[in-house]
Parts: C-alpha cells; structure tokens; sequence
C-alpha cells in the first residue's frame, strides 16, 4: 500500500503575468547560484574533513545551514522560531509540507535528512542531497535491517538525522499518524543515550492566496509550484518549534516514542488535530 497521502482538491494557481515571470527568474538565478556556491565550498571543506571525520560533518554542515537560509530569504519566506535544537545525541523528527521543509529545516542546524531511494534519482535534486548528506532508504519491509544498520552507523558517527514519520507529505492543515518503523534504529544496539527532538512545522501562506499554498503532496509537479512560490510579491512564513528532546531509554519500546514526538509535533500545530 502506497504511504502517500493525496487530494484531489489542490490548489488553483493564478497566471504569472510579466512581473510574476520576472520575480521567479530573478530570484531562480540567485538561488541556483547560491546552491553552486554551497557546493563547491563544501566540497572544498570535505576534502579535508572526510579523512579526519569520516561521516561526520562538522564543518560541511554549516555551510549547508547558511546557504539555506540565504535560499530561503530569495524564497520569500521569513521563519519564526521557538527552542532551539538540541545538541544532544539522536535525530530529529517533523511534520513533513513540502520540499520547503528541506531548506527550512536546514537553515536550523547541521542535519542529515533520512529519504526515500526514488529521490535520489531526481535531476539535480537527488544530486544535492547526496552532497548534502542524505540518507537514502527502501520504502519496504524486507530492507529494514539494512536501514537499521546505515542510520545507526551514521548517528554512530555523530551526524543527527531527520526523518518525516509520517511517511509522505500533506498539504500543511494537518499532522498524520507517525509511523513507528524508523524509530526502532534508535533503540539499537551501540548508540547510547540517545534523544528525540520533535519539531513542528507549520506554513503560513502570503496575504490573498490559498492556505495550503505551500503545501506539496500526492502528484503535484515540481516545476510549476517552485515557479508560484518564487514568483510571489508577499512574504510568508513559516513557524519552527523545537520540542523539548524526548530519552530514548525512557521508552520501552519504538510505538510509544513515536506516539509521544506525534503528540508534541500535533499539540504545536495550528490544524493539528486533524489527523486524516
């Protein structure tokens, strides 16, 4: 069964016009620049940090944070943010909208999303994560050992990972269920004292469109929602909560530390008791 959420009722965009078409490539220009920029640094950065770090990241991954909060000025989205993420061990998990969520995650703290295998196929963007650290996992039952063993062998060296529990994303007025699956690499063997920090995301959409605006789900296209988002005259936002970090240990096992993050992400989230 496929663990997409979809709906049939997306939102309707209206035409560009000229000034629109002009806004989207002026500000397409900059960030395509901005990312080559990134790249190029942090490839420079891993050369020297790959033989004494390995996995780890600790001077790559800033450098992914500041280009995407340069992005997400010429995005056009301002973040409003409450706690601050942990530096404890562990990983993060959140409510999953869109593809924003990569950048406004990001622009947080040094972390390594957890995806799904099919993006890193993708034209260029599968081409960016894989710079930027992601991890790329199977969405099947048969490969959860071997997923098991490559996230705990990343978190082992120190990166924190970020995974969307609800397996898909939505079209931002609700929280889905989390699924428990992912939580039980944190209950592995070698990886001790770990934490849990839930981080609730929620959009607000600019002044006279659609609430769901920035919501990305289902079969919606790429292209032509980059293209609405970079060609809007206001500005949106987007608000970050931070949860207080749940201790692994303190959960006997991987469905009550998912229920517990869910409740949190839900409890800071505008439409967060929909949950369908």
């Amino acid at each position: 069964m496929s663990l997409t959420w979809r709906s049939q009722d997306v939102p309707s965009y209206p035409p560009l016009g000229a000034a629109g078409t002009l806004r989207a490539l002026a500000k397409a220009l900059a960030i395509i620049l901005i990312l080559l920029l990134g790249v190029m640094v942090t490839l420079v950065i891993r050369l020297v940090e790959a033989p004494l770090h390995g996995q780890s990241r600790p001077w790559s991954g800033w450098v992914t944070v500041w280009v995407c909060r340069v992005a997400l000025f010429f995005l056009g989205l301002r973040v409003e943010t409450t706690g601050r993420p942990m530096r404890r061990h562990g990983a993060f998990v959140a409510n999953h909208t869109s593809w924003l969520d990569i950048f406004v995650l990001n622009a947080g703290a040094p972390l390594s999303f957890v995806s799904k295998a099919e993006v890193a196929g993708w034209p260029g963007i599968g081409w960016l994560a894989r710079v930027a650290g992601t991890v790329f996992v199977e969405r099947s039952r048969r490969d959860l050992d071997r997923q098991k063993e490559v996230l705990r062998d990343r978190m082992s060296a120190g990166q924190k990972l970020l995974f969307f529990p609800e397996g898909t994303s939505t079209d931002g007025r609700r929280v889905l269920r989390f699924r428990p699956a992912l939580f039980a690499t944190l209950f592995s063997d070698g990886i001790a004292d770990a934490h849990v920090q839930p981080v609730t995301v929620a959009y607000t959409a600019p002044e006279g469109v659609d609430p769901r605006f920035y919501g990305w789900w289902g079969d919606m296209d790429f292209g032509p929602h980059l293209v609405q988002v970079l060609a809007q005259r206001r500005t949106g936002r987007v608000a970050v909560t931070w949860h207080k970090p749940l201790r692994v240990e303190q959960y006997a096992e991987r469905k009550p530390l998912a229920e517990a993050a869910e409740r949190l992400v839900r409890g800071a989230h505008p439409q967060g008791d929909v949950s369908v």
